[in-house]
């Protein structure tokens, strides 16, 4: 999974306890969506658990560490996609929802369409069991420091503020794929970033691969990130590596998108490439081995 895209944590300047944070969150949410593997559940039960762990972490830009729009308030973005025969939901602008991944799902599951939006999404959390939280939930002192540091013209890339994901293969081969955002420090009200869009954001076929996006969601909508490398697989022949590398490093750049992704292929390859100075990420393996990069000299080439 990626916990966000931006400036790097650096060896030196970044110190201990931060680096410590990002790793025990990342680590935890990994956890979590490996006791959902590892108790029988599907890879949309795997990267639903992940992603609700990093919406519960003030350290991340999702759910309760999400950052502040134009007008001091927040808007969150999810969404999740299900390989199998590629069911998606999405919920896009949510205000009240603690955990958008979870109201993304039940838009998946429980209506005939993929997105909802605004305060339908929210009224649909709440219908179908989700407690809505007051916006005062997802307030912190440090993301309203970004905000007034937005404000005052301070540089957009202070800190990995990007959006968090997970990809999954379970025990039957089903791919699966989620995000979660707050979006951008400062915002217009009302936007909406590449996060909650399948195919952009978000994609997931089996015998393909999975994807998650991060970084500035223009580009990565315009691009069409997300099914462009699963589709540079599935039509062009190429290898997870080198289509996520060309999808990231190459078109995207073009377009403004500057970020990264994690792509997931059916035989449990993983490619993290990220064109912004910094990527948090990592992965579980098969056997449980829980491995954390928060740095770039831990990412390979």
């Amino acid at each position: 999974m990626h916990g966000g895209a931006g400036a790097a944590l650096c060896r030196g300047t970044t110190d201990a306890r931060t680096e410590q944070a990002y790793r025990t969150g990342l680590a935890a949410a990994l956890q979590a969506g490996y006791e959902a593997l590892s108790g029988g559940g599907s890879s949309v039960d795997a990267v639903e658990a992940a992603v609700r762990v990093l919406e519960d972490d003030e350290l991340f830009n999702a759910g309760r560490g999400s950052v502040f729009t134009e007008d001091a308030a927040h808007e969150l973005d999810a969404s999740v996609m299900r390989g199998t025969d590629l069911a998606a939901g999405a919920v896009a602008g949510v205000r009240h929802v603690r955990n958008p991944v979870s109201a993304a799902r039940l838009v998946m599951e429980r209506t005939g369409h993929v997105m909802l939006a605004g305060r339908g999404a929210d009224a649909f959390a709440e219908r179908n069991g989700l407690a809505p939280v007051p916006q005062g939930y997802f307030r912190t002192q440090r993301r309203r420091d970004e905000l007034m540091k937005a404000r005052a013209g301070a540089a957009a890339e202070h800190g990995i503020t990007g959006t968090v994901g997970a990809v999954a293969l379970d025990g039957a081969r089903g791919l699966a794929a989620a995000t979660s955002t707050g979006g951008m420090t400062g915002k217009q009200a009302g936007r909406v970033g590449d996060s909650p869009v399948i195919g952009a954001g978000t994609y997931a076929h089996d015998g393909t691969a999975a994807v998650s996006a991060t970084g500035k969601g223009e580009g990565f909508l315009r691009g069409a990130a997300a099914v462009t490398v699963v589709h540079l697989m599935e039509f062009g022949g190429r290898d997870v590596a080198s289509a996520a590398y060309e999808v990231v490093m190459e078109r995207l750049p073009r377009l403004g998108g500057t970020g990264g992704i994690i792509a997931l292929d059916a035989r449990g390859v993983l490619a993290a490439p990220y064109s912004s100075r910094g990527m948090v990420h990592g992965h579980v393996t098969r056997d449980g081995t829980v491995v954390t990069r928060v740095f770039p000299d831990e990412s390979p080439m």
